[in-house]
């Protein structure tokens, strides 16, 4: 489905990649304050994303990403989930 590098901590550049890949855009096209929704992701690739960024070593869970609709939204929920994750 995706392909995270599931390495080290996950990155805003990978996220965008990944979110990217599964709207069919290039990376570069997927702004951070665009809605993912409206870019064409759904709530079964959103949980595709999810597992797999959960690879990661963070407690992510679907109910996290529901609550917003951006990838800055998203990226703030991540570094939350990665500052509190211990190392």
């Amino acid at each position: 489905m995706t392909t995270t590098d599931r390495t080290g901590p996950l990155t805003l550049e990978r996220m965008r990649a990944d979110v990217a890949k599964l709207v069919g855009e290039a990376p570069e096209d997927v702004g951070d304050d665009d809605n993912l929704m409206d870019l064409g992701l759904d709530s079964m690739r959103v949980l595709g994303l999810v597992m797999a960024w959960g690879e990661h070593g963070i407690a992510l869970e679907f109910s996290h990403l529901a609550e917003h609709t951006t990838l800055a939204g998203w990226w703030q929920v991540v570094q939350g989930l990665q500052r509190d994750t211990p190392a």
